[in-house]
Formats: C-alpha cells, structure tokens, sequence
C-alpha cells in the first residue's frame, strides 16, 4: 500500500489537456515527474528567462547549492535560510515537487563541523550529535515543504567500497543509517533516498544494492536511489542505464534520474566520473566548440537523449522523477567543470533560452509512446 507522502508526491501534475503537449511536464504526465536544478540566479529572480523555462517546462526542482551544509550552515550555532527559503517559495508559488538536496556530503560541508573548539577531531558520539542536530533543524524547518530528501550523497568510491569521508572516518559505516534516521525523525512523512553518480559502473552498483539492502535490513525507510546521470554521449549505454534501473527497482525502491545532462565534449582521463574534486588544465583540444555545436553532433545528442527517454519510459512505473541539472547550457556547471570556461551543450535549452534539437527528440519520444 502506497504511503500517504508517495501519494502526496504523485499528486504534482498538470491539469488534463486536449491538445498536444507543448511543454516536457505535460508530454511525461502520468509517467514521472520532469525536474530541474535552480542555481542562485534562479532562485533569486536574477535569470527571468531561466525562471519562465521553469515555470513552463518542469513540475519539480532541485537546489544546486542553497541546501547544501556550507549554505546553510557556514558557521557554528549559525545558519543562514535566505536563498533556502526563496527556493522553497518559488516551488510552493508555482506548485512544484520540491527536493531537498542533500544533508551529508563530503563536499561542502565547513571543516568546523567535524572539530572542536580546539581544532581536535571529534569523537563518534560528538559528530553524531552534530549531524543529528543538523538535519533536524534544516529538515524540521521545511517540513511539509519539502518532501523528498537526498539523505546521502556519493558514499562510494567507483571500486565500491567506502568513500573515506570524515563521516566515515569519525562515525563508522553507519553515519549513513544514522542519517536517515535523524531524517525520518524531522519529517516521518518525507521520502529519503540515496545519490550518487556511476552507478552503472558494476562494482559500484553492486556496492549500492548492498547498501540498501542493509538500510532495508535494519527498518531505514529508504524509498529512493538517486542515478545523477551525468553523462556521455557514449557512456553509459541504454543497455547499462536500462540494467542498472531494473537492479533498484528489484529492491522494492524506487528510482530518481536526478542530475541529467550529457557532456558532448572530450572527457579528459577518458574515464567517466562527476567528482567535483577533478581538475584539469585548460587546453583547445578539450574546448573544440567554442563558436557553436555542429550540427552533426547536435543530432547526435538528440539521438543520445531519446535513447536515454525511451529506457525511463520503459521504467516509468519505477522512476518517480527525471531532473536536468540545471535548465540552459548556459547554467550548466560542465562549462567549468573539469575544466574551467569551457562551452558545453549538455542540456535541452541553448544559451539564449530556445529550445534545441535535443528537446524536440525528447518530446518526440513521448509522442510516440503515446500512440502505442
């Protein structure tokens, strides 16, 4: 039986229509929700023209950065809600399916949270009583509001074992437990999951299955594995994206493609990965499309993403939510990431707000579901 919260979250749609969708929310009702992710020109009102992207493409958003502990809590006994807040307005405003995004992390998150007054790391009760306190305060404050969670975020290393995070470190493997706890306890009716990138990768798949089960084992309501999907224009493929759904699915969890785009530039390392610690130094090669997208590989990443569309509507009795990461390429944090002020083209919106080809083929596939 579906819990009150599961069924408060499908409740987000639009109204009936007759004619043929125009917009991604309405072309994917009844499938899953279409999200995307609001920086700080977004949530603030400073991007207009992303903003009316949003109201009109997107029932549900994420925060880029407002929730994160280093925004909201920079300094000890300190907090500060106002870009949280605006956030959290905008989506009450307009009706949306509100993520909060995330709790613990090993990035951004101050160095004061895991120290004394003196500097000394601290114990394992200490930290706990940190993290507890935390996630109350920032979970309880938008309880009601905000009523899906990603708890954890990115807890693996890509060979699957443990990311050797301060949390690790100081608590043990169960700060992920006590997470989610401290969570459920803020807001009993919140849906909480799991996010992490590659999970297509076997190893790390298979290390993220383990942990759910043992969330599942020991009574932790996960309900939620979060697949970031930044992707390639070749990795992973439909085949693995598609496996690696139908394996959380099996869980009797349910999936969220959270953080979509696809990076059509080369990928330095030639190894796949969203580790926000990678740098490297900037060079033409890396940056071939300055002066625009051909347009041969436009229609390649529209091929890539209808290929993307047509696995999650295959799953779409398992996915709850596909979110871009971010709304117009100009947004997207691969322009600067791993190499910093390169031109990427990685989202459904082009710089100047006009929808792309790649947004045609994802609307194209919804059309064509439709009629079979």
């Amino acid at each position: 039986m579906r819990s009150a919260a599961w069924a408060g979250f499908l409740a987000v749609s639009l109204t009936a229509s007759a004619h043929a969708p125009t917009s991604l929310k309405e072309a994917y009702k009844g499938d899953f929700l279409i999200g995307a992710a609001m920086n700080a020109a977004l949530i603030t009102g400073e991007d207009a023209r992303g903003d009316a992207i949003i109201e009109t493409q997107f029932n549900a958003i994420s925060p880029a950065d407002a929730l994160k502990w280093a925004f909201v809590h920079p300094q000890p006994g300190k907090y500060d809600f106002t870009l949280a807040d605006q956030y959290v307005a905008f989506g009450l405003k307009h009706h949306m399916n509100i993520l909060g995004h995330n709790l613990v992390w090993h990035e951004e998150v101050p160095g004061w949270v895991f120290r004394d007054s003196k500097g000394h790391l601290l114990s394992r009760d200490a930290l706990l009583a940190r993290m507890r306190r935390h996630i109350q305060t920032v979970v309880g404050r938008y309880k009601g509001k905000i009523n899906c969670w990603d708890v954890v975020n990115e807890a693996l290393n890509e060979d699957g074992t443990m990311r050797q995070s301060l949390w690790y470190k100081i608590i043990g493997p169960d700060y992920i437990e006590k997470a989610f706890e401290y969570a459920h306890e803020a807001d009993p009716h919140a849906l909480l999951g799991y996010n992490d990138y590659n999970l297509e990768k076997p190893a790390k798949r298979k290390a993220a299955i383990a942990l759910v089960k043992r969330l599942k084992a020991d009574g932790i309501p996960i309900a939620y594995v979060g697949l970031q999907d930044h992707d390639s224009l070749t990795w992973p493929t439909v085949e693995q994206e598609d496996a690696t759904i139908s394996a959380f699915a099996a869980l009797g969890v349910k999936v969220a493609i959270s953080e979509l785009d696809i990076n059509v530039l080369p990928t330095p390392g030639g190894q796949p990965t969203a580790d926000v610690n990678l740098h490297i130094r900037q060079n033409p090669k890396l940056n071939p499309y300055v002066n625009g997208l051909p347009e041969s590989v436009q229609k390649e990443l529209a091929a890539r993403y209808a290929g993307l569309f047509r696995v999650f509507l295959k799953h779409r009795g398992q996915i709850m939510r596909v979110t871009f990461w971010g709304v117009t390429n100009g947004d997207s944090w691969l322009n600067n990431w791993p190499v910093k002020g390169r031109t990427d083209y990685p989202l459904l919106f082009g710089r100047n707000g006009s929808p792309n080809l790649s947004f045609d083929a994802v609307m194209r596939v919804a059309s064509e579901a439709s009629r079979h």
